[in-house]
């Protein structure tokens, strides 16, 4: 066999059917798979990679600098809030108003389940006398569990209107006394001694008169929202302010010291004389500044009694709910008319006989 040699061994340098077309295809066919054999995919594009790494150079490597992460940063908007409207702002206004009335009402609600509800009676705390003494306190004051949240201001303020009158009542008998006093050292003719008794009378009844007659109506008025006890307070401190009018006048005999009886001891001209004028006037300014604040409590009081509802039908009401509810009144209004109805049935029972 070694003898005969293989006739297919080199068919690329042996072509036993020459054929022009046939070599072209065969070429052409070894062509297209010495391609498809050296086609790699991942091989172009590293190497394009490493080409253009490549080109860049080493510029390019140096420039590039690792950047380290910021936190991320909200900027600030600058759009435009457009401002809430007049009906908005009212809006609010009067949510915050009936949250602070709300609140008000719920810190008023703690205090009297505390000072009612624990003691189970209201002790009365006025006048504050102390215990060993043997008169008691006659009334109960609490402004911030009887009196509403808005009125509270205008109370105290009549309240310590009243503490002033009072203690301004005690420098008139000091005042009065030393008008006495000059009087009868220097032998001045006037009614200094009847100043001076009248004011000791004056303070033991304006005292204890004003609080009943035109403060205790006031805190009633506002505590009970009675229109009856408005109207007696209108009537009651009228009064008090013109008795303020003419107690800083200084009228003789009247048991105040004022203006006039200070201007009849300055005209003296002695030392004590005008000592005492000039105690006598200071307290009949006092009792000017005290009808000024008569005028003013009265205006401002007199407005939120008309802008609270009240009115003279309803103090007629209120009177005629109260007297018909009055044991006594109703005992005697029956007896009164029992006896009338007696009385006519005698007569008629008479003219018949």
């Amino acid at each position: 066999m070694s003898e005969f040699e293989n006739p297919f061994a080199n068919s690329e340098t042996q072509n036993l059917f020459p054929d022009s077309s046939t070599t072209q295809q065969s070429v052409r066919s070894q062509a297209t798979h010495q391609v498809l054999n050296d086609y790699h995919p991942f091989a172009d594009q590293s190497s394009s990679y490493g080409s253009q790494k490549a080109a860049q150079g080493p510029t390019a490597a140096t420039t590039t600098t690792p950047t380290t992460p910021r936190p991320a940063v909200l900027e600030a908007s600058t759009a435009v809030v457009p401002k809430p409207s007049w009906e908005e702002e009212e809006l609010l206004r009067k949510r915050a108003d009936l949250d602070r009335r709300d609140e008000e009402l719920r810190v008023r609600e703690q205090l009297l389940f505390r000072r009612n509800v624990e003691f189970e009676v209201r002790m009365n705390n006025f006048p504050p006398f102390p215990a060993r003494c043997p008169i008691q306190p006659c009334f109960y004051q609490d402004f911030i569990v009887d009196i509403p949240a808005e009125f509270q201001k205008i109370i105290k303020m009549v309240y310590y209107l009243w503490i002033a009158y009072s203690g301004i009542l005690v420098l008139n008998i000091i005042g009065s006394l030393a008008y006495f006093i000059s009087s009868a050292e220097h032998g001045i003719s006037n009614q200094s001694g009847s100043t001076f008794g009248y004011s000791l009378l004056c303070c033991l009844l304006f005292v204890p008169c004003s609080f009943v007659c035109w403060y205790r109506p006031l805190y009633k008025a506002f505590r009970d929202d009675s229109s009856i006890n408005f109207f007696v307070f209108f009537f009651t401190f009228f009064l008090q302010f013109c008795v303020s009018i003419i107690q800083c006048l200084g009228v003789g005999g009247f048991g105040t010291v004022g203006l006039f009886n200070s201007v009849e001891m300055f005209s003296a001209g002695k030392g004590g004389t005008i000592a005492a004028g000039l105690i006598m006037s200071i307290i009949g300014l006092l009792f000017a500044g005290v009808a000024v604040t008569d005028a003013v409590a009265l205006i401002r009081i007199h407005r939120i009694f008309r802008t609270s509802g009240a009115s003279f039908a309803k103090a007629q009401e209120e009177f005629t709910r109260g007297v018909m509810s009055n044991a006594a009144v109703r005992q005697t209004a029956g007896n009164v008319a029992a006896s009338a109805a007696r009385r006519s049935v005698q007569q008629t029972f008479t003219s018949i006989h």
